[in-house]
C-alpha cells in the first residue's frame, strides 16, 4: 500500500522468501514435464526419437500451412500448441498461442498451461510486466476462479516492489467481484484473500514479550479489522458451505460475533435455501446443462438482483460458451438494464470472438459501440472484422452492411452541403453494392439483396437530405434493370419517390412504364395511374392513360387464359394418368382371381380329386365325422384335414405351429378381413419390412403397439404356405391410437427398421405417400455424409451435442436395416445448425473423414409418377402385383419357356428369364402350349 509502514514492509522479504520456496517446489514437481519437453534428454534417448521428432516437425509444418489458409480452424489450433508444447518449442510455442488468443478465447486449461509456462520462462528476468498483461488478457475471456486465484497468488510475489502491497489486494479485490458470487466456486477466493490478510497479520505482531509501539499497535490494529471485514463480507454472500466459515469466524473473533453479521449470515442463508435447488439441478444435469441454466437465470431475472444475474449468466457462458442465443440474451440484458461501457463492450467482443459466424452478435456490437461513443475508427475496425467472420447466407451480409450504413449516415451533419462523413457515405454504399456483385455473388451464387434495399435506402437519403433526385432516378434505373421491373410495388415504391421529392411528368413516366413492364399486378397499376390523371392530368393525358391501360390489361387476360388452358390440359393428362394407374391395377387383382382353364389347371384338379377320394376310402372305421365348421374342434381339424377329409391311415398328428396351422389360421383371417364390419382402416396402422423369419409375428406386434392403446386386432400376413410375408396390419379399438402408434416408425425390430403407415386403401387413393420429402433447405438440420457403418445414434448424438441442443437425429438405413453412413441431426435453431457445420465439416470420425452441410435435399422429378405409369402401359414387360414382385412368388409359365429355343442358347436365370418370355412380340396360343408340353 502507498502509505504503508516500515514495520509492515520489513516483513515483506520473509513472505517473498516462502513464496520463492513454494515456486521452487512447484518447479521440482514440473522437473518431469520439463525433461519431457526437451530440457535434460541425454544423447540415446535424441537418437531413439529422431524419427518421431521428424514427424512431428512435419506435421507442426502442415498445421501451420494449413491455418495460413483457414485461419478460423480452431481445432488446428488446438493441435499446433500440443505439438510444439511436446517438442518443447517455446518461442513457436508463445506465437501460436498468441494468435490462437487474437481469433479465439482460450479455454480455462489452455490459459493455465499458458500461465504457468510464461511463469517459469520470466522467472528470472527483472520486470513482471509481460505476465501481468497476459493475466489480464485471461480474466477477460470466460469468468474463471482458478485463473484468478493464480493471478492473485503471482502478484504476491511482486510484493517487495514499490506498490506491490497495494497491487496484491487490488487484485483479490477484483477477484471476488467478479467470481465472489460463484455460488460453488467462489468460496476458494475469499479464503485465498483471507489467508493472504492472516499471513500479513502474522508478519505485524511484534515477538512475545516485548510490547509494541503505538505505530506497531495501529498497524496491528489496523489488519485485524480488515480480516473482520472480510469475513463480514463472506458471510453476506450466499455460498456453498457458508456453515463452516461462520464456525471459523466464531473461533478467530476474541469479542465474538456481532449482532449485525449474524442477520447478516441468517438472511445470506435464507437466500441460500432458495438458489439450492437450481444448483442441486446443475450437479445433477449432464453438460451442456443449457435448461437448467436457463430456468437459474430467468429465476435470478424476476429477483431483478444485477450482481446475481451476471454471474450466472457468466457461469453459463463458461459452459455454453458457443450458443449464439444466450450470448444475445446477455448483450441485450447489459445493453438495456446496466449500461456499464466497459462492461457492456467488454461483454459484446467476447460474443463475437466466441460465435464470430453470428451476424446479429456482430450488428449489436456495432450499435454498442456507437451508443457508447466509441471512436469512429474502432467501428470501422469492428465492422472490417464483421465482413471476414465467414457468414453463412448472403443476407447476413446485406443486414451488417445495414448496420454500418446506418452508422455512417448518423455521422453526417446534411445543413453542410458537402462533408468528409458524406463523402465517406456515399463512398460505403458505392463499396457495398461492388461487394454484393462480386464477393458474396461468388460464394453464394446470389448477391442476397434481390430487391436492392441498399439502392432503395441510397436514392432516398439522395432525394431527401441531399436534395439530389436526379441520382435518386439513376438508382431506381439501376434497380429496375436487376429484374425488379416485372413487380408492381417496385414501381409504386419509386413512384411515391417522385410522388414525395420530383415532378408530376417523372411520377406519369413512371407509372406508364409500370403499366407495362408489370406482370403480378397489372390491375392495381393501372388503377394508380388513372387514379393521378383524375387528380393531376388533363383530358389527352386521361385518354392516352385509359389506351395504356385498356390494351396491357387485354393483353394479360389473353396471356392468363392461355395459360389456364394449359393448366387444365396438364390436370386432364395428370387425371387420366391416374385413371390408367387404377385400371391397370384393377385388371392385375382381376387376372389373379381368374380360374384357370387350361389342361394343366384341369390336370391339377383331377389330382386333388383322386387325393381326396384316396383318403376317403382308407379311412378306419369308428373315425369321428367333424361336426360343422362351429362345432369343430381344433384337434379334429388337424386330424379332418383343410378341405374336411379325414387324413389317411398312419398320418401323424402336426406339431404346434406347423405352417400348415398358419395358412388355415390365414385362410380364416382373410375371411375375417372381408367382413366390413371388422375392418376399420382410420383406427388401424399398416406394418411393414419385417423379417420373413419373425417368430409368433402376431404376439411380437401385439406386445410392441400395447403401449399405443387398446388393441381390436393384430392381422399377420402369411403365404398360401403359412411362411411369413413381413408384413401386417394393427386395427385399434380407437383412432387416437394411431397417432401414437405412428411414433414407432422405424424402431428397430431383430436389425431391420419397422415401417409404420397410415392404413390408406391405395385403390382410392393411387398418389398417397406416406414419407414426403421436403424440397427445400432446412437451415435448422444438417446432413452428414462419409460416416463409418459401426456409427451409432448415441456415438453421433456425443459428437454433435457441443455444438448446439439436439432435436432429432436420423441414421439413413437400407431397408435390410443396413447402415448407409448417412446421417440427418436437427438442431434448435438454425445458428446453431451453421455452427455445428463450421466445426464439423471436415472432422474424421474412426477414421472416416465426414463431409457436414445444411440439409438441402434435392427437388424431386415430378414426372416419375407418370413415367412409371407409362412404362406400366407402353412397354410389353411381365406384369407383377401392386407390390412388385415378392421373393415367394412362382412363375406359372411352364419350364419349357424359360429355354431359348435356338441352339447354343444359354438359359437365363430368374427375373431376366421371365422378362425376355414375357416380352416376346408374338404371343402363344394354346396349340403352341399344348405342342410343347407334348413334346416332353
Amino acid at each position: 500500500m502507498a502509505a504503508s509502514s516500515n514495520a509492515e514492509q520489513t516483513h515483506l522479504q520473509d513472505m517473498e522468501e516462502g513464496d520463492a520456496g513454494m515456486e521452487e517446489r512447484d518447479g521440482d514437481s514440473d522437473e518431469g514435464e520439463e525433461e519431457g519437453m526437451g530440457v535434460d534428454v541425454s544423447e540415446d534417448e535424441e537418437d531413439n526419437s529422431s524419427e518421431d521428432e521428424k514427424e512431428n516437425e512435419a506435421e507442426i509444418q502442415r498445421l501451420e500451412e494449413q491455418l495460413s489458409i483457414n485461419a478460423f480452424d480452431y481445432n488446428c489450433h488446438v493441435d499446433l500448441i500440443k505439438l510444439l508444447k511436446q517438442e518443447g518449442e517455446l518461442v513457436r510455442l508463445r506465437k501460436a498461442r498468441e494468435k490462437m488468443s487474437e481469433l479465439f478465447p482460450l479455454t480455462e486449461e489452455i490459459w493455465l498451461d499458458w500461465l504457468k509456462d510464461e511463469i517459469r520462462l520470466t522467472e528470472e528476468e527483472p520486470n513482471r510486466e509481460k505476465v501481468y498483461e497476459l493475466f489480464e488478457t485471461a480474466v477477460n475471456d470466460y469468468i474463471c476462479p482458478e485463473i484468478w486465484l493464480e493471478f492473485a497468488q503471482y502478484s504476491i510475489g511482486g510484493m517487495g516492489s514499490p506498490g506491490g502491497m497495494d497491487k496484491v489486494r487490488s487484485i483479490f479485490e477484483r477477484a471476488v467481484t467478479a467470481v465472489g458470487l460463484h455460488m460453488t466456486k467462489g468460496q476458494t477466493v475469499w479464503e485465498a484473500y483471507r489467508e493472504f490478510e492472516n499471513a500479513i497479520l502474522s508478519t505485524v505482531q511484534p515477538p512475545p514479550g516485548r510490547i509494541p509501539t503505538r505505530e506497531e499497535q495501529e498497524l496491528l490494529k489496523t489488519q485485524i479489522e480488515r480480516i473482520h471485514t472480510l469475513f463480514r463480507r463472506q458471510l453476506a454472500v450466499p455460498l456453498m458451505d457458508m456453515e463452516a466459515t461462520y464456525a471459523e469466524y466464531e473461533e478467530w473473533s476474541e469479542h465474538g460475533v456481532a449482532e449485525t453479521v449474524i442477520h447478516q449470515y441468517k438472511k445470506a442463508l435464507e437466500q441460500l435455501a432458495k438458489y439450492k435447488s437450481y444448483e442441486d439441478a446443475l450437479m445433477a444435469a449432464e453438460p451442456p446443462k443449457l435448461a437448467e441454466y436457463q430456468s437459474y437465470i430467468d429465476f435470478e431475472l424476476k429477483e431483478g438482483d444485477p450482481a446475481r444475474i451476471q454471474i450466472t449468466f457468466e457461469r453459463t457462458l463458461a459452459e455454453n460458451c458457443l450458443v449464439p442465443d444466450m450470448w444475445g440474451k446477455y448483450t441485450t440484458y447489459l445493453d438495456r438494464q446496466l449500461k456499464i461501457k466497459d462492461m457492456v463492450l467488454s461483454s459484446h467482443e467476447r460474443a463475437v470472438r466466441n460465435c464470430p459466424w453470428t451476424m446479429g452478435l456482430w450488428r449489436s456490437y456495432l450499435l454498442a459501440l456507437e451508443r457508447h461513443g466509441a471512436d469512429h475508427q474502432t467501428v470501422s475496425d469492428v465492422f472490417e472484422k464483421a465482413l471476414n467472420a465467414g457468414f453463412i447466407q448472403a443476407t447476413d451480409y446485406v443486414e451488417i452492411w445495414q448496420s454500418y450504413l446506418d452508422y455512417l449516415r448518423r455521422r453526417v451533419d446534411f445543413s453542410k452541403e458537402s462533408s468528409k462523413e458524406l463523402e465517406e457515405l456515399r463512398g460505403a454504399f458505392s463499396r457495398s453494392l461492388d461487394y454484393m456483385k462480386q464477393d458474396v455473388e461468388e460464394r453464394f451464387g446470389e448477391s442476397g439483396d434481390s430487391s436492392c434495399i441498399i439502392m432503395q435506402i441510397w436514392a432516398r437519403i439522395e432525394a431527401l437530405h441531399c436534395k439530389n433526385i436526379q441520382k435518386a432516378r439513376e438508382l431506381w434505373d439501376s434497380i429496375m434493370t436487376k429484374g425488379n421491373a416485372k413487380y408492381a410495388n417496385m414501381w409504386l415504391e419509386y413512384y411515391n419517390l417522385e410522388r414525395s421529392y420530383g415532378d408530376p411528368v417523372h411520377c406519369r413516366k413512371a407509372l406508364h412504364r409500370a403499366v407495362q413492364c408489370t406482370s403480378d399486378y397489372p390491375e392495381h397499376v393501372s388503377e394508380v395511374l388513372l387514379t393521378f390523371e383524375r387528380v393531376e392530368g388533363s383530358l389527352e393525358d386521361w385518354d392516352v392513360a385509359v389506351q395504356k391501360t385498356e390494351t396491357r390489361l387485354n393483353r394479360i387476360n389473353a396471356q392468363r387464359a392461355k395459360a389456364a388452358e394449359k393448366e387444365a390440359n396438364v390436370a386432364r393428362q395428370e387425371e387420366e394418368r391416374a385413371d390408367q394407374r387404377r385400371r391397370t391395377k384393377a385388371e392385375k387383382k382381376g387376372q389373379k382371381k381368374v380360374p384357370k382353364g387350361t389342361r394343366a389347371g384341369e390336370k391339377r384338379k383331377a389330382e386333388q380329386d383322386d387325393h381326396h377320394k384316396e383318403w376317403n376310402n382308407g379311412s378306419e372305421p369308428g373315425t369321428k365325422r367333424h361336426r360343422g365348421n362351429g362345432d369343430q374342434t381344433a384337434e379334429e381339424h388337424m386330424e379332418t384335414g383343410l378341405f374336411g377329409k379325414k387324413a389317411p391311415p398312419g398320418s401323424k398328428r402336426p406339431p404346434p405351429g406347423y405352417k400348415g396351422a398358419a395358412a388355415a389360421a390365414q385362410k380364416q383371417s382373410s375371411n375375417d378381413d372381408d367382413k366390413p364390419e371388422l375392418r376399420n382402416d382410420n383406427s388401424s396402422v399398416f406394418i411393414s419390412n419385417l423379417a420373413y423369419t419373425l417368430e409368433e409375428p402376431e404376439a411380437k406386434l401385439r406386445t410392441l403397439f400395447e403401449t399405443c392403446g387398446p388393441i381390436e386386432q393384430v392381422r399377420p400376413v402369411f403365404a398360401s404356405k403359412g411362411a411369413f410375408k413381413g408384413y401386417g396390419y394393427v386395427q385399434f379399438e380407437s383412432t387416437v391410437c394411431v397417432a401414437e402408434a405412428l411414433k414407432l416408425d422405424r424402431r428397430e425390430v431383430e436389425g431391420r427398421p419397422m415401417f409404420v403407415s397410415p392404413c390408406v386403401d391405395k385403390n382410392k387413393n393411387p398418389d398417397f405417400k406416406v414419407f414426403k420429402y421436403n424440397n427445400s433447405m432446412e437451415k435448422q438440420k444438417i446432413f452428414i455424409s462419409g460416416l463409418p457403418f459401426s456409427c451409432t445414434k448415441e456415438q453421433l448424438e456425443e459428437i454433435c451435442k457441443g455444438h448446439g441442443t439436439i432435436k432429432d437425429i436420423r441414421l439413413v438405413t437400407y431397408r435390410s436395416g443396413k447402415p448407409k453412413g448417412l446421417a440427418y441431426v436437427e438442431f434448435a435453431d438454425e445458428a446453431q445448425a451453421s455452427h455445428a457445420v463450421l466445426k464439423m465439416d471436415g472432422m474424421c470420425v474412426e477414421d472416416n473423414k465426414i463431409s457436414v452441410a445444411i440439409s438441402n435435399p434435392p427437388r424431386r422429378n415430378t414426372m416419375d409418377n407418370a413415367g412409371s405409369s407409362r412404362l406400366a402401359v407402353d412397354v410389353p414387360r411381365q406384369v407383377f402385383g401392386s407390390r412388385g414382385r415378392g421373393r415367394t412368388q412362382l412363375s406359372l409359365l411352364p419350364r419349357s419357356l424359360h429355354r431359348q429355343s435356338g441352339p447354343g442358347g444359354k438359359a437365363e436365370n430368374g427375373a431376366a428369364a421371365a422378362e425376355n418370355a414375357a416380352g416376346e412380340t408374338k404371343p402363344l396360343s394354346n396349340s403352341d402350349f399344348a405342342k410343347m408340353l407334348l413334346s416332353k
